[in-house]
């Protein structure tokens, strides 16, 4: 692409604001939600925007009816969505598990607010272990993407809707009140036309095809629902093994390792340079996909680099997954500021001087 081409396509756009306009791209037209804040821009702006694409919007008279929207839709076999946050995605709990049980595909943004509780707006990173620990019930696991800019808000919703079809699953964006209202530059192209969906399980009527499809995750025969969910275990293993995504950054010369995620993860960029200026070799481990987590490059790093600074804006979540996969030899610090606390960069630099 030329320089002037792209240039052409850069503008300034708010988080949320990328994540509806990365749905549209990505062939979404179906969304089902209700209001809370701070990702009112997702649904307001996909309002006025899907019925233009021949796609269709329902404000739902809850958060429990959205996601029971989206089940039915992705039964249906069509790309579909619905966002949140705090509160309203933990109402959604029980349609998550639902979806998963049946292996339904399906896409969830999630916005933070702080938390526990009504919480409110302030950015946050609380949300972490409800998202990758499944948060409804059962042995299940959601797909999580954790993006740290504006570009990734609209890139990576893309790839939630490509992961969420190719493993049956729903997949959840967990992203922030810092991303989701702050503007950045994102390039963008054309709106594509949606691809032909080919999803021969999805209930679209059984004409031509004699035998009907069933889609359900209510399985009474004797032995039926432990067979069902080792076929989810053997699932998510390959997705493990597939569709982990991690970025590295100064890791080649690294006597120290951070790792952060989301918008989290850009104060510690600043931090990391602040130290290098100082003579510290400090590198960045950046887990995009929260679950897949990067078991192994967390391991495979900590061989040779023995100390590990956790940075999140919780009381401590991600971090014990990191210290489940770190290798023996290393000891792993934790900095974290809670509800709606925010580190600094020389906040993080202090933390680091204290334990290189």
């Amino acid at each position: 692409m030329s320089e002037t081409k792209q240039q052409a396509q850069r503008q300034m756009m708010k988080g949320n604001v990328a994540i509806a306009e990365g749905a549209i791209h990505a062939g979404c037209r179906y969304y089902f939600g209700y209001p809370i804040t701070p990702q009112n821009d997702i649904p307001e702006y996909l309002s006025a925007e899907l019925p233009k694409c021949g796609g269709v919007f329902v404000q739902a008279e809850s958060e429990v009816a959205s996601i029971n929207m989206v089940l039915g839709a992705s039964a249906a076999g069509v790309r579909c969505m619905t966002s949140s946050s705090g509160p309203g995605i933990s109402l959604m709990q029980e349609g998550i598990s639902y979806l998963a049980g049946s292996e339904l595909p399906a896409v969830i943004v999630y916005v933070s607010r702080i938390g526990p509780g009504l919480g409110g707006i302030a950015p946050t990173q609380g949300d972490y272990k409800q998202c990758v620990s499944g948060g409804g019930h059962g042995d299940y696991y959601s797909i999580v993407l954790a993006p740290s800019s504006v570009q990734e808000m609209f890139s990576l919703v893309g790839t939630c809707f490509d992961l969420a079809d190719k493993y049956r699953n729903p997949a959840i964006l967990l992203t922030d009140a810092i991303l989701g209202q702050m503007k950045e530059p994102v390039v963008l192209g054309p709106r594509p036309e949606p691809k032909p969906e080919n999803k021969p399980w999805a209930l679209t009527g059984n004409e031509g095809r004699g035998k009907s499809n069933l889609v359900k995750s209510l399985y009474l025969g004797d032995g039926e629902m432990e067979v069902q969910n080792w076929k989810l275990v053997d699932k998510y293993e390959k997705l493990k093994a597939e569709d982990t995504l991690v970025e590295e950054l100064w890791m080649d010369d690294a006597k120290f390792i951070i790792v952060s995620f989301g918008s989290c993860s850009r104060m510690v960029e600043s931090a990391i340079k602040l130290a290098r200026e100082q003579g510290l070799k400090v590198g960045l481990i950046r887990p995009i996909s929260l679950y897949p987590f990067p078991e192994k490059v967390i391991y495979e790093r900590t061989k040779d680099i023995h100390k590990v600074l956790v940075v999140e804006m919780n009381t401590g979540q991600m971090v014990k997954d990191v210290k489940v996969n770190t290798h023996k030899n290393a000891d792993v610090f934790f900095y974290g500021r809670p509800g709606g606390g925010m580190p600094t960069p020389e906040d993080i630099l202090e933390k680091i001087k204290e334990f290189y």
